[in-house]
């Protein structure tokens, strides 16, 4: 190990450089930095903001894992291929790779050009923030998003909604957050609908044809090499496949329309189309977990969000003036994206409440917002990232005013 860090000294680039700034980014992510602060007594702690960031991209996971094959099998079941979940594996892993791959990769390039040019032109080190925003944004874009809107929607997310506001540290709105809603507003149908989330067809309607590439022809090369089953190029979508989502079914019918095309078992294991990580529950909450043993995530923040949405639904479910406001409150948990807005959104420490009474308020009041815009907004049957954007605007507020209060209880007491 000695030798590596020798050798890694030895390359490194002339100071104040663009390749400097390159070189030091991936140093400290390879070695903990050995600087500390001058003056007074301090604590050194190899738990540094990288290796912070780093937690937080291993708790996705199993997310990126079950998403990569769910977009191949949302894929193969339109067309009535290989319809058992486990079948046609590798079909469905190499489908769901080239698919995936593609949203890494560009949110990677432009994200990080971007932080690097600022770190460069600040003279300091690159900021680690884009680690897990470079890792959220691929698993809330649907499959077949244009890499040229996910690009624009990166830069504005990173330049606009980052950098402007001072960089890492530094900004109010969560920044994975702020590239969806880019484009949920910007290009809307490329982000809702029923063709949004089952990639590699046409369109959805029974007879939609499949858009395979070089990618698919290069693939069937290799797997006819072997014996193993190939992708369909003649393959259509097949009478009576409909790929509605669960919400948009709860909005047109209620619970029983989500049933008759979805089992309960089936939403919560995530075998259903959606974003990249949002389907599969269990996945996604064994990530929060990770998060809340090793002090990153706020149980705070998760268990008010949760009660938030429990009581605004059974509010709603009192109410029962539409279809969607009659699905059982506890049935709310199995359709969205709500645990993984819980998990890896509302719990950003950068834009969240930062004070314990805060964070109740905070988490609650996005679960009791997200429940509104989720069962009233026909426009948009979500609320979890408008609510969370809308609470990440008044964090600082509800922090002021719980210190205030408890300035006010100590002044008393004194």
């Amino acid at each position: 190990m000695s030798k590596l860090l020798s050798f890694i000294k030895k390359i490194e680039p002339k100071k104040g450089t663009i390749a400097h700034t390159v070189y030091d980014g991936l140093f400290t992510l390879l070695y903990t930095p050995d600087e500390v602060t001058h003056g007074g007594t301090h604590i050194k702690d190899k738990v540094d903001l990288k290796r912070t960031m780093v937690f937080v991209v291993i708790a996705m996971q199993l997310c990126y894992i079950f998403g990569t094959y769910n977009i191949g099998h949302q894929h193969f079941y339109a067309i009535g291929q290989h319809t058992g979940f486990l079948d046609g594996f590798h079909l469905k892993l190499f489908f769901g790779l080239g698919k995936l791959l593609p949203i890494f990769i560009v949110t990677h390039v432009v994200g990080l050009a971007i932080e690097f040019y600022y770190a460069y032109k600040k003279g300091h080190g690159i900021e680690e923030g884009f680690l897990v925003t470079g890792a959220l944004i691929p698993l809330i874009m649907p499959p077949d998003l244009p890499l040229w809107i996910l690009a624009l929607a990166v830069a504005f997310a990173v330049w606009i909604g980052k950098e402007a506001f001072g960089g890492t540290g530094m900004n109010i709105w969560n920044i994975a957050l702020l590239a969806r809603v880019f484009v949920f507003f910007a290009y809307p149908t490329t982000i809702s609908g029923d063709q949004a989330w089952v990639a590699g067809v046409s369109s959805t309607v029974p007879g939609g044809v499949v858009e395979y590439s070089w990618y698919h022809d290069l693939c069937n090369s290799i797997f006819s090499a072997f014996g193993g089953a190939t992708f369909d190029s003649a393959a259509t979508v097949v009478d009576g496949y409909t790929g509605a989502t669960p919400l948009i079914l709860a909005y047109q019918g209620g619970w029983d329309a989500v049933t008759s095309v979805y089992s309960e078992s089936q939403m919560w294991w995530g075998a259903i189309p959606g974003s990249v990580g949002e389907t599969n529950k269990p996945f996604i909450i064994i990530g929060a977990l990770l998060l809340v043993i090793v002090g990153i995530g706020s149980w705070r923040i998760m268990l008010s969000m949760i009660l938030g949405a429990a009581v605004m639904s059974l509010l709603l479910n009192a109410w029962q003036a539409t279809p969607f406001m009659t699905v059982p409150w506890y049935y709310q948990f199995y359709i969205g994206s709500f645990w993984f807005a819980m998990a890896f959104m509302a719990t950003d420490p950068v834009t969240a409440a930062s004070t314990n009474r805060g964070k109740w308020i905070y988490g609650f009041l996005i679960g009791f917002i997200g429940i509104i815009i989720r069962v009233l907004n026909p426009a948009y049957p979500e609320g979890w990232m408008l609510a969370i954007l809308l609470l990440n605007t008044f964090a600082p507020l509800i922090d002021h005013y719980v210190i205030q209060s408890n300035i006010s209880k100590r002044l008393k007491r004194a």
